[in-house]
């Protein structure tokens, strides 16, 4: 219902666009997954069986109905309302009910807020100087070039309004994931992104893993691992809906599924071939992160043009190499079967902390 909700507000955004700088849709985006995530850790904790969760399910699972009050202060908070990011019920009630002490955030605040500063500058400069668009009179490797650097310059506006988002979270107490292993404070219960991670990445993978991280979790969660098949496919399908109606969102998301398929076989067959040395193994992250971002910014282009007309006339330029190379590795290399892992804890947080408590609590 929140779903169809949130997309019916898209489509009347699609059909009678404004000019007015404030998008009240983002809001409801956020509110989206706030509503469907109590609902499928309340489903989680009342009506399935132990027996049928993963521990990550467990962890977040709500075993009794909360409150009005309750409920309406998490999908409501004014904390994340706007921009996210979006956390777990139970992370909110333990930040609510101050079941943890937790450390002074004003280092990881400065810091934060330092990097906003930077951030906006960056974002300011360049942003406007890339436009996207398609030039006949560029070569294939010049216009594979402008698409990185148009797609680089857009990213600090994201970087700063998500690290802002975090900051804020912070300075109110929410956001502390306990001691790192060096002894230093975590404050990255609900960082959205990884920019190290993001810029030097080396996979498909790891771009999206370090990309709006809450809402990858919220897909994982409520899609991925519910799905019985095509896990993939959904995720990115419901991701699109999400994001709104342009065409160049499905157009995006739909190239990204070859892309992520092929470079999982990429990874699972050629990665252990230069594992042998240093110099193999430097060789290999220099030709992945060049190829990692070659094929980001090829994919995401729809994303940022969001015409359909703009976005095929961009690709029938570049011949649609990077929706055939795909395929064509898809039917080329071996398929390398691994057992699956149910579960990796990529949603691990302080819940892990306190879940016995919460059940206890509920």
């Amino acid at each position: 219902m929140s779903m169809t909700y949130l997309t019916v507000f898209h489509i009347r955004r699609y059909l009678y666009p404004t000019d007015e700088e404030l998008d009240f849709t983002v809001p409801l985006m956020m509110l989206t997954q706030k509503i469907s995530k109590v609902a499928f850790e309340f489903h989680d904790g009342t009506v399935r069986t132990d027996q049928s969760l993963s521990p990550t399910q467990k962890r977040l699972a709500i075993q009794s109905q909360p409150p009005l009050l309750t409920y309406l202060s998490y999908t409501l908070g004014f904390l994340g309302l706007l921009a996210g990011p979006v956390c777990s019920f139970n992370d909110y009630q333990i930040f609510i009910h101050g079941n943890e002490k937790w450390k002074n955030p004003v280092v990881a605040v400065c810091r934060k807020l330092m990097l906003c500063s930077l951030l906006l500058v960056a974002h300011l400069t360049f942003s406007d100087r890339f436009l996207l668009f398609n030039d006949p009179q560029r070569s294939v490797i010049g216009t594979f070039f402008y698409l990185y650097v148009a797609g680089a310059s857009r990213r600090p506006k994201y970087y700063f309004a998500w690290t802002m988002a975090d900051a804020i979270n912070n300075a109110a107490g929410f956001g502390f994931n306990g001691i790192s292993e060096d002894g230093t404070e975590r404050w990255d219960l609900l960082s959205n992104l990884d920019i190290v991670k993001i810029e030097t990445a080396t996979s498909f993978k790891v771009f999206i893993d370090n990309w709006n991280i809450q809402t990858a979790i919220w897909l994982k969660e409520v899609c991925y691992d519910r799905i019985p098949f095509s896990p993939l496919f959904a995720t990115f399908i419901l991701s699109a809906f999400w994001h709104g109606v342009h065409p160049g969102y499905y157009l995006t998301f739909c190239t990204a599924i070859p892309v992520s398929l092929a470079a999982r076989r990429v990874r699972s067959t050629i990665r252990p071939l230069f594992q042998g040395t240093a110099m193999n193994r430097a060789v290999y992250d220099v030709l992945t992160w060049l190829c990692t971002q070659i094929t980001m910014s090829y994919t995401v282009a729809p994303f940022l043009l969001l015409e359909l007309g703009q976005s095929l006339e961009l690709y029938r330029s570049l011949g649609f190499c990077l929706h055939i190379l795909p395929v064509l590795v898809l039917l080329i290399l071996p398929k390398n079967r691994k057992p699956h892992i149910a579960d990796k804890n990529v949603n691990k947080t302080v819940c892990d902390r306190n879940y016995n408590h919460m059940k206890k609590q509920n």
